[in-house]
């Protein structure tokens, strides 16, 4: 991975200026470490430029145009030439549209005039800083997407899995793992999505940690202290400062769960965050800069609630570069045995028992449940069988009661079929009841893999019922 990527966010990209006249190279530096640019790197010689971006990697350029020596122009040529990846800024006492013009036609990205307004410069900065970034991302999800191997697998050790969407997804991660932009993770309740966080923050090229936080039902007044600290006296029992979740998420991973459910208020909070990298502890008219690359989560319908304008569509949209979408257990029945090896290996363990062998059925019946719950409702299901394991074999009992739960309602379930779509099912004419009946068993023995214990417990009847049924049938034909 590139040197220039050691930190994660667009401020601590290098920077490189290169002017002869030092009191400007030195106001500009200090101009941009104030404004949170951590890596600025100075010449003032253009013949230096070339051997320096052989050596080391660098995000953008703020180049001078009259230099001894080699000319900014020429300059700008050459680097346009050898390094096309890297945006150039020119910054220059020259005040000519001619000029500009064959600058920009030469590659510059921005033409800034001297004396140059602070706000203009650290904008255009930022700018190119994003472009960079993007065309970093493209590239490494064009190699991500070409090749099937994932580049750090222990990264995402801890999700079990064989599932090719679930593969795709890992590579999709680890192509935007050096991008400046947020992670939007949307999934059902029960899919893991702190768990994919964490995934990514082991992928991203940081040193700092990993800080989490539900944000759901945090009013506003505590969703910025809980974000963005306080200074001592800032109200009232604040008799000490603290450092919020952004500061101590310094140069790692800030992870925000549940953010479909933030107020109005709120909401504009972390999209200045998002935009401008900076916050204002509360009592504190002294901005703090963030340095952390931030996660959000949320199992809402997100693209829904943007629509209904309960969730800002410029938020939405600042959100929506990257979009992580977990599938929900039901649609990677795949991962069943895996998972299941997995948490009887994990309960076991937590309960000092020896690990139960599971009978090969519970697979077939575990495949035709739709699981509302997810990874997290199939965890609790093996643990509480294991809780009640006393030897021999697995038994079943406790997970056909667990799916046979009253808790699993039709809005919940999405196998359950409301009236309206039995009623599209039949558009020409009802089937009759053995017609009917006969489509639902061959259906169900489908599902069940040709088990008729499980075929009988999806269709809601006792194996005994079933069999009489398949008997009669036997014996029409």
């Amino acid at each position: 991975m590139s040197q220039h990527h050691n930190k994660n966010t667009i401020n601590q990209q290098p920077v490189l200026l290169v002017d002869d006249e030092p009191k400007i190279l030195q106001s500009t530096s200090l101009l941009l470490r104030t404004e949170g640019f951590q890596k600025v790197l100075t010449l003032d010689r253009s013949e230096a430029v070339t051997p320096l971006l052989d050596q080391e990697q660098v995000a953008v350029i703020v180049l001078d145009l009259t230099m001894p020596g080699m000319s900014g122009i020429e300059l700008l040529e050459q680097i346009s030439a050898d390094h096309p990846e890297i945006p150039v800024l020119i910054m220059t006492a020259v005040n000519d549209i001619e000029t500009a013009v064959q600058c920009m036609q030469s590659g510059a990205y921005d033409y800034l005039v001297k004396p140059v307004d602070k706000e203009r410069l650290v904008s255009s900065l930022h700018r190119a800083l994003e472009i960079h970034s993007l065309q970093n991302e493209v590239s490494s999800l064009k190699r991500s997407l070409l090749s099937s191997k994932l580049q750090n697998p222990n990264a995402v050790e801890n999700i079990i899995t064989q599932n090719a969407e679930m593969q795709a997804i890992f590579r999709y991660m680890e192509a935007i793992a050096t991008s400046t932009q947020p992670v939007l993770i949307t999934g059902e309740t029960g899919t893991g999505k702190e768990l994919f966080a964490r995934a990514m923050h082991e992928l991203l090229p940081n040193t700092g940690n990993f800080v989490a936080d539900n944000v759901a039902g945090l009013d506003d007044s505590i969703f910025a202290d809980t974000l963005f600290g306080h200074t001592k006296g800032a109200f009232t029992g604040a008799d000490k400062a603290r450092k919020g979740l952004v500061a101590r998420a310094e140069d790692g991973t800030l992870f925000l769960d549940e953010i479909g459910d933030l107020t109005a208020s709120s909401q504009i909070k972390l999209l200045r965050l998002l935009q401008e990298h900076s916050y204002f502890p509360i009592g504190s008219d002294t901005p703090g800069q963030s340095s952390a690359r931030i996660i959000v989560a949320t199992h809402c319908d997100i693209d829904a609630l943007t629509e209904q304008g309960t969730f800002r569509k410029d938020l939405y949209y600042r959100l929506h570069a990257h979009r992580i979408h977990i599938p929900p257990l039901r649609e990677r029945t795949d991962d069943l045995p895996l998972l299941m090896m997995h948490f009887l290996e994990k309960a076991s363990a937590s309960l000092d028992k020896k690990i139960p062998t599971p009978p090969p059925e519970l697979i077939t019946l575990l495949k035709s449940y739709a699981f509302p719950g997810n990874v997290r409702e199939l965890e609790s299901m093996v643990h509480n069988a294991v809780a009640l394991h006393e030897g021999g074999v697995l038994s079943m009992s406790s997970f056909r009661e667990a799916i046979g739960q009253p808790s699993v309602t039709a809005s919940e379930n999405q196998t359950a079929l409301e009236p309206d779509r039995l009623e599209n099912l039949f558009p020409d004419r009802l089937p009759t009841l053995k017609e009917a009946e006969q489509y639902l068993i061959d259906k169900a023995l489908e599902r069940a893999e040709g088990n008729q214990g499980i075929a009988a417990s999806i269709l809601g009847m006792s194996r005994q019922a079933l069999n009489k049924r398949l008997v009669r049938k036997n014996s029409d034909s």
